[in-house]
């Protein structure tokens, strides 16, 4: 079994959404089909590919039901977890409910909660914006302090129960986030914190588009660009130990 991830799928394959990232520049063009015979020619049915968040762009569970779909027929098992722009995520339990109503078996969702694959626990939360003045942060119309405490709480939920699954932390905890802890000159100190306390060395994240570095040191921990753009749409394999 082998584990992978990308992030920043930003699909659209429902009629409802019509969202294409094709206007986002050639680097897009035909992201969908790139992204599923990657996928297809890499991935085995016995491995499991994170999705780093902002999966669809659809606004409703309902009108994301063509994007799951289009994941779940993927070969391999998948764990979700939410991006910014993932405003049809639900309540775990309507998650999990439509989950089974859809026979989406192969999806599991990352939200205060971890899984194992070979002995590497899977922790990981959304996250917030590195910066309150960072470019979108304004925009999202919230109060960042709160948001960054509450966002590092689930973050340490998970890694809770990623200790719990993996016998008392005796295997490694690697984290994936939507947002990057650091980003240019700032970080989000909060997030860091809580990674720093539980000694993860691997962090993952997405959202940065046409940027780099896609691979950085912060205090001992490497991170990791994981976006399905900088990826050119082929999922990235995680070594396990």
């Amino acid at each position: 079994m082998s584990l992978f991830a990308i992030a920043d799928l930003h699909l659209s394959t429902s009629e409802q959404t019509d969202k294409s990232m094709e206007v986002f520049g050639p680097r897009w063009a035909d992201y969908t089909n790139r992204l599923r015979s990657a996928w297809q020619a890499l991935v085995e049915p016995t491995d499991t590919v994170v999705l780093g968040g902002d999966i669809s762009w659809a606004l409703t569970l309902q009108e994301a039901g063509a994007d799951l779909h289009f994941i779940h027929d993927l070969p391999g098992q998948k764990i979700l977890l939410k991006g910014n722009h993932d405003f049809w995520w639900p309540t775990s339990a309507k998650l999990n409910a439509y989950k089974e109503k859809e026979g989406l078996s192969s999806l599991s969702f990352l939200f205060n909660s971890a899984f194992v694959c070979e002995g590497a626990g899977i922790c990981g939360t959304r996250g917030w914006f590195h910066d309150p003045t960072a470019d979108g942060a304004k925009e999202a119309n919230a109060d960042y302090e709160r948001v960054v405490a509450r966002e590092a709480g689930r973050l340490r939920l998970s890694l809770e129960a990623g200790r719990a699954l993996s016998d008392g932390g005796a295997r490694e905890l690697i984290v994936f986030l939507h947002f990057p802890v650091r980003w240019g000159n700032a970080e989000c100190e909060p997030m860091l914190k809580v990674l720093k306390a539980y000694d993860v060395r691997r962090c993952y994240f997405g959202h940065i588009h046409g940027a780099s570095p896609t691979r950085f040191e912060l205090d001992g921990i490497e991170m990791t660009l994981i976006s399905a753009d900088a990826l050119s749409f082929i999922p990235k394999h995680i070594p396990l130990a």
